[in-house]
């Protein structure tokens, strides 16, 4: 592979990628960007060519965290730097690995030694070599979410902070941060998408001439990189410069009332959460402005803006998908655009100079910031992303099926789903040992210290006290002498915590012909998808296998992405028997090949159903017998039981007695009522018990 980097200005499109990298290049405090995009749309190539236009940096010679000469961390653990030596350099890109852990990205102290020795031995992490850089996440929504925040809190606060046992180290930790994500793969939670300052969405071009130039170019950079690179090296001279000149222009950017008021309107109109949002877009509108040469902010500043900064913030719900309502927009900047002079509407531009800029209507994703030029040959505009969710938004009315049909195998349109509710809590029982959530008991780096145990691997929680209790009894055979404790490394003890994790939920859909009827298959759609919620919320992974016809059919693989399980969902036609055997069959495959993947995150199977089994002899035999293998395993199971009518079978009971799991009617599966349901017990057990009293 080649050390040359692809160069930026050679990348073809993705204008509003290009603009939002180039303005955190400018004012780092507009918050970094967010990449959201399908696979193999060039979000890496350019991240990475940013960080070669970038100015280059002085450094204090000898110190591990990259502090300035002209302004040292005062803080700086490798600090006091007074009257130190300086070393130019070029600004850093520090690429943060998918599975990495967090001493890995705050660094860590050698506890040990800080014991035994008194010395504060401190390791830099990933964030101390990113400062005055740039940090580049790829794929941040498959991050654990604590590694988010507190990535994300060191990019707000500009500094790291190391906490083990009373001993704290704390340095800057001033950085760009970029992250990308393809949505397919999971959303991030919107809190965590709040903290980002911008987001992009990107899609690759349908263009074949702009294929064709994308191919054309990739393949003359891997034959000859650096003869690639010297073809661009103008253009990417030219971009560094034009990058250092906006920083030196921003400063004197004025931000107008006229501005900040459309800022403000435009987020309120939006009902966006906080106002974290006005005040990136606010550095947005800045660094705009600073980027086109001027020294105060436009309209066409503040529109292009809000295109970059609010989008990612508008979501409601988990389900909801980002995006922005541009015809809004120009509504809301146009109602709060203060007239040069009371003359008649269309005599001219404004005070703004935009009066006609409205009219200028870009081609796809908004204007590309008007007086925001770029001193380079992009190529062809941004392709634009398709449009999310567009699909089954309202069902047609269902139509009579022809005769000609058998009635067996009749299909009914799909029905929308009921409103989403808060659901009882499932867990897996036992302990276990995978990744951090929200659903069953683990061990885990966070929750509450439980026991204490000999250190397996390197040292980062110390139990104090077993440490002390293990060192104890050999300290006169040891020889010790005053005051200190003779400790050795057996003596260790580090916290075993016990919190929650996340599991794999698989659902196993009865999409048959018995459950069919338009208001039972809402009010099944609807529960689904409350635990579709629910799964989302305590961070799980969740899967889909619905089963009617002849066979079942894995709808939707394990992923993290609960969006696309609602989607998947929505659009589930009915209709056909019910081989109840084949979905659990297909279940036991699915979890078998889960086990292999992942052998830590312990899986939950939730059965939607009434019981029914249908397509052949002895069919709910078969079922029954294939539930037993689920039971044998020790996999958690959950029936939801969807039977319903005045004359009940109770099947699907049964099944939940087969699996070893436990039966729950659509009812029952709501939190009020399972609470409600306590309540009244509890009164009636505590009647029960004062009239007995006064019996006695």
């Amino acid at each position: 592979m080649s050390d040359v980097r692809y160069p930026f200005t050679a990348v073809v499109g993705m204008a509003d990628l290009r603009l939002g990298l180039l303005l955190n290049a400018v004012s780092p405090a507009v918050g970094g960007v967010l990449v959201r995009g399908e696979k193999g749309t060039a979000k890496s190539t350019m991240v990475r060519a940013l960080a070669g236009l970038l100015p280059s940096i002085a450094t204090v010679d000898g110190c591990r965290f990259a502090c300035d000469p002209a302004a040292p961390d005062p803080q700086c653990p490798d600090g006091p730097h007074s009257a130190a030596t300086s070393t130019e350099r070029p600004s850093q890109l520090v690429e943060l690995p998918v599975g990495v852990a967090e001493d890995r990205i705050v660094g860590s102290l050698d506890l040990e030694r800080a014991l035994a020795e008194g010395v504060k031995a401190y390791e830099p992490g990933l964030l101390a070599r990113a400062h005055r850089g740039v940090l580049y996440i790829d794929e941040v929504n498959l991050l654990q979410d604590h590694v988010v925040d507190l990535l994300l809190d060191a990019a707000a606060m500009g500094r790291s902070y190391v906490e083990r046992e009373g001993v704290s180290v704390r340095h800057a930790a001033r950085f760009l941060l970029v992250g990308t994500m393809n949505p397919e793969e999971g959303e991030l939670r919107p809190q965590l998408l709040d903290r980002f300052g911008l987001t992009v969405e990107i899609a690759a071009t349908r263009d074949p001439a702009e294929r064709a130039e994308v191919v054309r170019r990739r393949l003359a950079y891997d034959a000859d990189p650096a003869g690639f690179a010297a073809r661009f090296a103008a253009e990417e001279r030219e971009l560094a410069e034009h990058i250092t000149a906006a920083r030196e222009l921003l400063s004197k950017v004025e931000l107008t009332d006229v501005a900040l008021r459309q800022i403000t309107a435009v987020c309120a109109a939006f009902e966006v959460d906080g106002l974290r949002a006005d005040i990136v877009m606010a550095r947005t509108a800045v660094a705009l402005a600073a980027w086109a040469g001027r020294v105060e902010v436009l309209e066409e500043d503040v529109r292009k803006a809000a295109q970059l900064a609010l989008p990612h913030r508008r979501r409601r719900n988990p389900f909801d998908a980002p995006g922005l309502d541009e015809e809004q927009l120009d509504r809301t900047l146009e109602e709060h655009a203060q007239p040069e002079d009371p003359e008649p509407e269309g005599d001219g531009p404004g005070p703004d100079g935009g009066g006609d800029g409205d009219g200028d209507g870009p081609e796809g994703g908004g204007p590309d910031g008007g007086g925001a030029p770029e001193p380079f040959d992009g190529g062809a505009p941004e392709a634009s992303a398709p449009e999310s969710g567009a699909s089954d938004a309202e069902p047609p009315a269902q139509q009579p099926v022809p005769a000609q049909h058998p009635s067996p195998a009749r299909e009914s349109a799909p029905v929308a789903a009921g409103d989403p509710y808060r659901t009882r809590l499932f867990t897996v029982r036992g302990t276990g040992h995978g990744a951090q959530g929200r659903r069953s008991p683990a061990e885990t780096t966070g929750g509450h210290t439980v026991r204490a145990r000999r250190p397996q691997g390197t040292l980062s929680r110390l139990h104090l006290t077993a440490t002390l209790q293990a060192a104890a009894p050999h300290q006169v055979a040891r020889g010790r002498a005053g005051r200190a404790l003779v400790l050795h490394k057996d003596d260790f003890r580090e916290q075993v915590r016990q919190g929650r994790e996340s599991n794999l939920v698989l659902f196993v859909v009865d999409a048959s012909g018995s459950m069919a009827a338009r208001q039972r298959m809402t009010a099944v759609k609807g529960a689904v998808l409350s635990l579709l919620m629910d799964a989302y919320q305590r961070r799980d992974k969740i899967g889909m296998i619905t089963f009617r016809g002849a066979d079942a059919e894995l709808a939707l693989p394990p992923t993290s992405s609960v969006e696309v399980g609602a989607a998947r969902l929505e659009s589930l036609p009915t209709g056909g028997r019910t081989p109840l055997a084949a979905g659990l069959l297909r279940a036991h495959e699915v979890l078998r090949v889960e086990r292999l993947r992942d052998p830590s995150r312990r899986p939950l199977l939730v059965v939607v159903t009434d019981g029914r089994a249908t397509g052949g002899r002895e069919a709910l035999a078969r079922s029954q017998r294939a539930a037993t293998l689920f039971a044998a395993q020790g996999t958690a199971s959950v029936v939801l039981d969807c039977e319903s009518g005045p004359v009940r079978l109770g099947l699907a009971r049964t099944l939940a007695g087969l699996l070893g799991g436990s039966a729950v009617s659509l009812d029952e599966l709501r939190a009020e009522g399972v609470a409600s349901l306590v309540r009244e017990n509890r009164a009636v057990n505590r009647a029960t018990t004062t009239s007995m009293r006064k019996a006695a």
